[in-house]
């Protein structure tokens, strides 16, 4: 059976000449392009809780595909009850082939599983050119079976990109399909 959706990977290869063109850019390789994709989310409140931590560190390699690290408070501060050395967050980094799958399944399948979802506001595009999106329930992605689901968590999705400034990162979102709003009014 021939994939219906055309993976993002593809979509972005023939878009490239059309970006330089409109970006106006003398070079393929000066058009904006995405570097990685990394995954995040805290377990700060439930670091005691074993099994909680088990099923998100497990959650989040059904859903990168790949192993998760945890990531360690890096000074000791008394007024977040936290201790250097503490596990606080669980990330994993995408690039390649696994990036490019991960993107393809966020935009066709997971963002529009989001309740209420009407399209990405223009500022989660930050002036570097990333984009970051907040997902509340971990359960939109296709992996994750909701009935087998004991605690649901957020994460946070980054997207890094060589773009120069907002206005270059938010036409490649674009044009790869990203479902961003229109320009925000003041």
């Amino acid at each position: 059976m021939k994939n219906i959706v055309k993976s993002l990977k593809e979509v972005y290869a023939d878009s490239t000449k059309k970006m330089q063109k409109d970006l106006n850019k003398s070079n393929v390789m000066q058009i904006p392009r995405i570097e990685k994709v990394v995954i995040n989310t805290g377990i700060g409140r439930i670091t005691k809780e074993a099994d909680k931590v088990t099923e998100v560190y497990d959650s989040l390699t059904v859903i990168a595909g790949q192993a998760p690290i945890k990531t360690k408070v890096q000074k000791s501060i008394a007024g977040f009850k936290v201790r250097e050395g503490q596990d606080v967050g669980i990330k994993v980094t995408l690039r390649g082939v696994k990036m490019w799958d991960f993107l393809t399944r966020l935009i066709n399948i997971a963002l529009p599983r989001i309740r209420d979802f009407r399209g990405l506001k223009i500022s989660t595009v930050d002036p570097n050119g990333n984009l970051n999106i907040g997902i509340t329930d971990h359960t939109v992605f296709p992996e994750i079976i909701a009935e087998r689901v004991k605690y649901i968590f957020g994460l946070q999705v980054t997207v890094v990109t060589t773009a120069q400034n907002k206005e270059e990162a938010e036409f490649l979102f674009r044009e790869l399909g990203f479902p961003l709003k229109k320009s925000e009014k003041k």
